[in-house]
């Protein structure tokens, strides 16, 4: 190896050994690849040729090849494909790399190879992988930011969604968002139910459904006896349900039966439907038991399914709650938050807008894989985990939400979070706060008091000095346009760190109109006047929107969230494009949008590009007769 190519290999080597991935350089352990690689000279001569990596993964044959010079990345020839020619293999990573995949499909029993082209260094660079077999030319894919996809959990699934272009995860979803609509329409339909009852109705019936494995429920019991209704039974499973689990103090747990008594009151619910033959009960029943209920038990992800079905009785009933502010945060943004706190075991984490309790749901399973110890697990479940939700029926699902996954006491409560002496929350030790506030109910004024920026606030507040706080809100919470959020602000960074920013997909919240950002703070720390925070574009974020399903992943999610989190825990350079370290005021727009600056050098490229545009304007102009645009004034 050159060189002045060992930083760029070490650096490679570094990023192999983040994703998990042990390849061998200059050379190779396995027989058969070393004996090849034996006659895969660059030159043609016939000689011993190696690449920077070659290793296998699963049954993928992986080569790197790399470059210092980003200008050395690739070299087309005048067909637009990526040129063989000898000269160009010997200096171009991407053909380097091409020319050792060749070889190695050829000369060995490896039907699947990737090989990868990659130049510069941890701030500029570019990674390419190119997927190459016998039986075609080769397939130039798009452009990653690290190796995560391609280790043992994920190359398969990379595979399939860019190689095979089997999305599995849209069937997946495009399932979900049916089962939804068959089941909005038909609780309407035969159970004559609002926007808010159903997903009581919903999350009533999977409590139930969680005591057949006790012998306290049954589906087949539910004939429309009207002396004991289907209702009744139901109502019974449910008390049965909760008086079991520990949930504490009784005034909650009385709030929740509440929430239910329309399982004893609704008439229409509780007698035979003509059509169905049967009641409504039995019938979401049996539909809960197959499409639901299998899904959340045995389902070993953070993935929010009560929380979804919710989303899309919203959406289908003519809103999406948001006359409440009501936004339901995606798994994958959830999954983040877990990331960016680099949760550990031990954390004790705080909603104080839980919702349906999508982001305790995501922090319990995170917490819960780093431990093999079913004390330190039951601890997590019941005295780790804490959130505060104002509207009793969201509250009643949100506690359904974390019983059917296994919490055995859900430390949630029915209140006003902004109403709680944040003093009084410190009580609860929580080290993680995590929060999506309710969204524009400061319309006026003299609501002030509700801005996302107070939300964040007294959650700050309310945590235990150092700990680690996360915020999606939009981005006007922190540009701060009023002078009430200013002053808000200026508090804020009087008794807590602002540790930066990050600017997501405007699409994230698809179909509500809200362009968000993450928040990241550090609670009880005043913010240090020098401090260089970090302000992030993730625009960019590899999800996009398929009609009619909404925001799907490109098959590049998990790369996309592995750079980002390289960059933000500063294992990783970038460029100011993607990352831009700045002190801070009150009064700035804190958005990478307000501090970035395009520190980039031109390349020649950019210079070709520059000069063409300029040519075609001049051309334009004087087709147009506009020649005396470019023709110099003569002194008079």
């Amino acid at each position: 190896m050159a060189k002045k190519e060992v930083k760029t290999d070490l650096w490679v080597y570094d990023l192999l050994k983040d994703a998990g991935i042990k390849l061998d350089p200059q050379g190779c352990s396995i027989k058969e690849v070393n004996e090849a690689l034996k006659t895969a000279s660059k030159k043609g001569t016939g000689n011993v040729g190696f690449p920077e990596y070659v290793g296998v993964v699963k049954d993928f044959l992986i080569v790197i090849e790399d470059k210092s010079d980003i200008s050395f990345h690739e070299k087309l020839d005048k067909t637009g494909a990526i040129s063989s020619e000898t000269k160009d293999v010997m200096e171009y990573a991407i053909n380097g790399a091409l020319f050792y995949g060749r070889h190695l499909i050829k000369n060995t029993s490896y039907e699947k190879i990737i090989a990868f082209g990659v130049s510069g260094n941890a701030k500029r660079h570019k990674i390419t992988p190119i997927y190459v077999e016998d039986t075609e030319p080769y397939t130039k894919l798009e452009d990653v930011e690290s190796f995560i996809s391609f280790n043992e959990d994920n190359i398969d699934d990379y595979y399939r969604k860019n190689i095979l272009h089997e999305d599995t995860s849209e069937k997946d979803l495009k399932t979900v968002l049916k089962d939804a609509a068959d089941l909005h329409e038909d609780l309407r339909v035969y159970g004559s139910l609002g926007t808010r009852e159903k997903p009581i109705v919903v999350s009533g019936i999977l409590l139930a459904l969680d005591e057949i494995e006790r012998g306290n429920f049954e589906i087949k019991s539910l004939k429309g006896d009207k002396v004991k209704t289907d209702g009744q039974k139901i109502f019974d499973a449910i008390e049965s349900k909760l008086l079991r689990d520990p949930i504490k103090p009784e005034r909650k747990r009385d709030k929740i039966f509440a929430q239910f008594n329309i399982f004893k009151t609704s008439e229409i619910l509780n007698t035979i439907n003509p059509t169905l033959e049967k009641t409504p009960l039995r019938y979401f029943a049996e539909f809960l038991y197959k499409h639901i209920y299998k899904t959340i038990k045995l389902t070993t992800t953070s993935e929010d399914y009560l929380g979804r079905f919710y989303s899309e009785f919203m959406s289908y009933g003519g809103g999406d709650g948001q006359e409440l502010g009501i936004i339901l945060t995606p798994k994958h943004i959830t999954d983040l938050f877990c990331d960016l706190a680099q949760l550990k075991k031990d954390d004790v984490v705080l909603d104080p807008c839980c919702g349906t309790a999508g982001f305790l749901v995501a922090a319990m399973h995170h917490m819960l894989k780093l431990t093999d110890d079913e004390s330190e697990k039951r601890h997590i479940r019941q005295k780790q985990l804490h959130g505060i939700e104002i509207e009793d029926y969201m509250f009643t699902i949100a506690v359904t939400n974390m019983i059917l996954r296994g919490d055995g006491k859900s430390n949630i409560e029915s209140a006003d979070f902004l109403a709680f002496n944040s003093g009084e929350l410190q009580l609860k030790g929580a080290t993680v706060g995590m929060i999506n506030p309710p969204y524009s109910l400061a319309k006026k004024k003299k609501n002030s008091a509700l801005y996302e920026i107070c939300f964040i606030e007294h959650m700050l507040d309310s945590l235990t000095p150092n700990a680690r706080a996360i915020a999606i809100v939009p981005q006007s919470s922190v540009t701060g346009k009023t002078k009430e959020e200013q002053a808000v602000k200026e508090n804020i960074l009087k008794h807590h760190t602002l540790e930066g920013v990050i600017t997501l997909n405007p699409d994230t919240f698809y179909g509500v109109g809200v362009n968000p950002c993450i928040t990241i703070f550090t609670a009880g720390v005043p913010h240090p006047k020098n401090k260089e925070c970090k302000f992030i574009d993730f625009r960019e974020d590899g999800f996009k929107v398929s009609p009619h399903i909404g925001l799907i992943d490109t098959g590049n999610a998990l790369d996309k969230r592995q750079h980002l989190l390289e960059v933000w825990t500063g294992r990783m350079e970038a460029p100011t494009k993607f990352c831009v370290k700045s002190t801070i005021k009150a009064t700035d727009e804190w958005l990478h949008a307000f501090y970035y600056f395009n520190d980039e050098i031109p390349t020649e490229a950019d210079f070709d590009k520059t000069i063409a545009d300029y040519l075609t304007f001049e051309f334009s102009m004087i087709a147009q007769g506009r020649k005396y645009l470019f023709e110099e004034e003569k002194d008079g």
